[in-house]
This record gives C-alpha cells, sequence and structure tokens, in this order.
C-alpha cells in the first residue's frame, strides 16, 4: 500500500517529466519586516500546507545563513515544466490568504529567479532527504555561457562523478537574462553542518582526473568566462514547508 501511495503521488510529476519539457525551479527571495517574523512566519506555514503541500506546486521554505541575503527565506516551488505553471494554485481563496498572511508582512524587495534543472549533468541517483544546501551562484560573462558548461562545468562534473560519485548535488542554469550575478547555480545536498570541514582535495582530485598541471588552466578558463562567484548556506524550515524534506530521484530526472 505504501509503494502504491508513492506512486499516485508521483504520477502528475512524471506525467509531466514525458512531455520532455526543461524542468524549471522557482526561486523567491522574501526579505520580511523585523517586526512582523512571528506572524509572517505563522502565516507561510499554514499557506504552505494548505495550497503547497506536494506535488510539483509544493513549496519548501529555507532560511539563507551568510553572506548579504542572512536571515532571508528561500521559498522555492517545483521541480515542473513551464507548460504547468499557468495551472499553479491561483484561485481567489489562495490570493487571498497569501495577500493576508504572507505578503502583508514583506518588505518590497522581493526577488524572483527561474532556475532551469539539468539533470543529465546533476547527480539525484538516489532519494535523499533534504536539510542543508550549498549554493554557489556564478555570475558567467556575455556571450560565454555555452563555452562557461562545456569548458569549465563539464570538467567539474566529470571530478565529480568520478571522484565523488556519493554527492547529491544539482545543477541549475538562470532562464531569465539578468545582471545579478545569478546566472548559474550549482547546489551540494549535506545533512550535517560537519561537511562544511572537510578536507578539501578539490585540486587534487581535479588533477588525478584531468591530468597533472590541468587545474592552472582550469582556473585561466574560470577567469576568462566569469566575473565572479559566491555562496550562501541554506537551511530547510521543514516548519514552514508544505512537503516534507523526503526528495525522490525520480522527480529530479
Amino acid at each position: 500500500m505504501k509503494k502504491l501511495m508513492c506512486t499516485l503521488l508521483l504520477l502528475p510529476i512524471l506525467a509531466m517529466a514525458q512531455t520532455n519539457d526543461a524542468l524549471v525551479i522557482e526561486n523567491v527571495m522574501l526579505t520580511v519586516n523585523p517586526e512582523k517574523i512571528m506572524e509572517f512566519e505563522a502565516g507561510i506555514a499554514a499557506h504552505n500546507k494548505k495550497f503547497h503541500a506536494e506535488g510539483p506546486y509544493g513549496a519548501r521554505v529555507y532560511g539563507i545563513e551568510n553572506g548579504k541575503n542572512a536571515g532571508k527565506y528561500m521559498l522555492i516551488m517545483g521541480p515542473l515544466p513551464w507548460s504547468a505553471m499557468d495551472a499553479r494554485p491561483s484561485s481567489q481563496e489562495h490570493t487571498d490568504d497569501n495577500n493576508k498572511n504572507i505578503n502583508k508582512f514583506l518588505m518590497p524587495d522581493v526577488e524572483v529567479n527561474y532556475m532551469r534543472m539539468h539533470p543529465e549533468l546533476s547527480n539525484f541517483s538516489k532519494d535523499f532527504e533534504i536539510n542543508k544546501v550549498s549554493v554557489m551562484m556564478v555570475d558567467v560573462k556575455r556571450n560565454k555561457q555555452m563555452e562557461f558548461m562545456d569548458k569549465v562545468v563539464s570538467k567539474v562534473v566529470k571530478v565529480y562523478k568520478e571522484k565523488m560519485p556519493d554527492q547529491i548535488y544539482g545543477i541549475y542554469t538562470n532562464e531569465m537574462s539578468n545582471m545579478d550575478g545569478m546566472d548559474f547555480g550549482w547546489v551540494d545536498f549535506f545533512e550535517n553542518s560537519s561537511w562544511l570541514g572537510r578536507e578539501d582535495k578539490f585540486v587534487q582530485n581535479y588533477e588525478a582526473v584531468h591530468g597533472a598541471g590541468s587545474f592552472a588552466k582550469f582556473l585561466a578558463d574560470v577567469d576568462a568566462m566569469t566575473d565572479g562567484d559566491r555562496t550562501e548556506i541554506w537551511t530547510l524550515r521543514k516548519d514552514l514547508s508544505g512537503p516534507n524534506a523526503k526528495v525522490i530521484a525520480a522527480t529530479r530526472q
């Protein structure tokens, strides 16, 4: 029975995946009035449980832990194809609840991005539970996107596959042109903060895979194709999210 229920829950997602549309994640960064945090959290928790509890329209909320966005919230819906966007919850009841219990507690600076998933480059080889994520965002130079994916991203993916095959990660590109350094995202999923303190062997691993001295060429390519990057740590707020922390690998393919 448990297996049957899981299959039934996955059917809408799998059906959309069969359209061959690219899967997109909607990222909404929210800045909350610091005097209204308790009201906001109560409101968004109830809203997500009622309107965004599961499936492609399920919404998870993360707290941003560091950098210029520390203290803000990241609301993530999806993955889903563009063809499913128009069917998202949009009833008058949904709109009224959103306005009454969420929007009125927000500051004006809301930022929305639509990030396309690249399952052919990512590693979602097994089901897992989200706890923390390391999100590296890269500002790619104009007209260098394809070259960046070929000469930088594909080579890092090869290192991960050969030297870190158990690491779950996702690769994303922004569907919309922007000047905010949000062109490319690499997301590592991890359970405990001790992951951040592990020994960094990327240089050794890179040269073991691509040859002695290859890392210098890699750095030159990065400098030639990007204008910088930044990394943020996000922690899942299970209490504010609709779906639970479990991610089914099949929904990311």
